[in-house]
């Protein structure tokens, strides 16, 4: 296990041991204690007190945070001819079909975000095993499967995000980069957790957010307290 440096010994001390900190604290305080040189991203991690492998507590949903998430997400359009001008004008990196399944096909997956048609998902449906594991298969439910190709490009742009509970009841996701502000941070987490507590299913019983806790690439994680959520 590699040492800690000086910085890092500085920032683990800024945390205080067993304190649960508010969200408005949390979101100043990662920015203190993140050392990288790059601009690292915030991520923020949910668990949920849900079964995941019961089809009736899966949690899954979008979210479009208030400040974007910081990242240039490239965006594929897989879209019929009628349609490229308007995902081309939306912002889209590569917009095309066939060209791009083939391309697909052959092992290239150099993007973020693929969004296409419901009449296209027979053409695409072949791409599952180089897309699926890769988290890129166009779905329905987070909104990358519409006829409004020119929509949904512009909200993945502006900071649109999908999540997933995984097998360990656990949500997460990456809200910002450490250059935001503290308050453009807490705004964006809180639109996030917000998004996650509408989406409770009603087979879930008991306390459904277990914990939330704040960190940024390469930094110690903060304990927030969920009932701060809602605060000023």
């Amino acid at each position: 296990m590699s040492k800690l440096t000086k910085n890092q010994k500085l920032a683990l001390g800024k945390i205080e041991a067993g304190k649960t900190y508010s969200l408005k604290e949390a979101s100043a305080l990662v920015k203190e204690i993140t050392t990288t040189k790059f601009d690292a991203s915030v991520d923020v991690d949910v668990r949920l007190g849900v079964d995941p492998r019961k089809a009736n507590q899966m949690v899954r949903g979008v979210v479009s945070l208030p400040h974007g998430t910081g990242k240039q997400v490239r965006v594929l359009a897989l879209c019929t001819p009628d349609k490229e001008a308007e995902a081309t004008a939306a912002g889209a990196d590569y917009v095309g079909l066939d060209e791009y399944i083939n391309k697909i096909k052959s092992g290239w997956t150099d993007v973020d975000v693929i969004i296409t048609m419901p009449s296209i998902m027979g053409k695409i449906g072949a791409l599952g095993r180089v897309l699926g594991p890769r988290g890129l298969m166009p779905n329905p439910k987070s909104g990358t499967v519409t006829n409004e190709i020119g929509n949904a490009v512009k909200e993945v742009k502006q900071g649109k995000i999908d999540f997933k509970v995984d097998k360990a009841g656990i949500v997460h996701t990456s809200i910002g980069k450490v250059s935001f502000n503290a308050d453009q941070i807490r705004d964006n987490a809180k639109e996030f957790i917000s998004a996650l507590i509408k989406l409770k299913p009603s087979a879930a019983k008991g306390t459904y957010i277990k914990s939330i806790y704040l960190s940024s690439t390469m930094s110690a994680g903060i304990k927030v307290d969920p009932k701060s959520v809602d605060e000023l």
